[in-house]
């Protein structure tokens, strides 16, 4: 039986919070909320366009992919919002790199969205049974150091698709949607709430 819970706070990053963060987020929020976990999920941007709306082509592909058309403001990362995260997700592992240099302990509970998800599917994540998303994280980060690498480091990274062709935008949401599916349907199994 799944314990009542408190709600997950996860924090997507990327530079400008303009297109990977906050198509990631909208997607994320829209797959957790569809498998009833419990959690709220934002975004921020190293080099943030604070205010800045999304791009017109990531607003196009969080509605393509069944995310709301909700609004969005751009915001810069602090040490503060990666602190109040439970999970930060980055795009890249640089952004990463500058999560942990803003927050050390984040260390523990920062990954790129592609590691995460290719850490959640791994059959160790899947063998452990689990009753909480607290203690999944904990799982996760306590056998991250013994999953497979990616076949090049680069594979964890998604590219910035800002000011760049239809075809690299329709590339990088088709990869932002199947890491956060296969992480928000890993939470659901884990739970118990499919």
């Amino acid at each position: 039986m799944v314990q009542p819970e408190e709600t997950l706070n996860v924090l997507v990053v990327c530079t400008g919070n303009i297109c990977r963060s906050p198509l990631a987020e909208k997607l994320l929020q829209a797959r957790l909320t569809a498998a009833g976990i419990p959690a709220i999920v934002t975004s921020a941007g190293t080099r943030a366009m604070v205010d800045h709306p999304m791009t017109e082509e990531a607003a196009f592909l969080a509605t393509q992919y069944g995310a709301e058309p909700t609004l969005h403001a751009a915001q810069q990362l602090t040490a503060d919002r990666i602190a109040a995260a439970d999970l930060v997700l980055a795009a890249t592992r640089e952004h990463r790199g500058e999560v942990i240099s803003l927050h050390p302990r984040a260390n523990r509970y920062a990954y790129t969205l592609n590691q995460f998800a290719r850490l959640v599917e791994q059959p160790a994540a899947a063998a452990v049974e689990v009753l909480s998303v607290a203690d999944f994280l904990s799982e996760i980060a306590a056998t991250k150091g013994l999953a497979v690498p990616p076949a090049h480091p680069d594979d964890d990274d998604i590219e910035d698709p800002y000011r760049r062709s239809a075809e690299v935008y329709d590339r990088v949401g088709h990869i932002i949607d199947a890491a956060v599916t296969t992480i928000a349907a890993a939470l659901a199994t884990a739970t118990g709430r499919r």
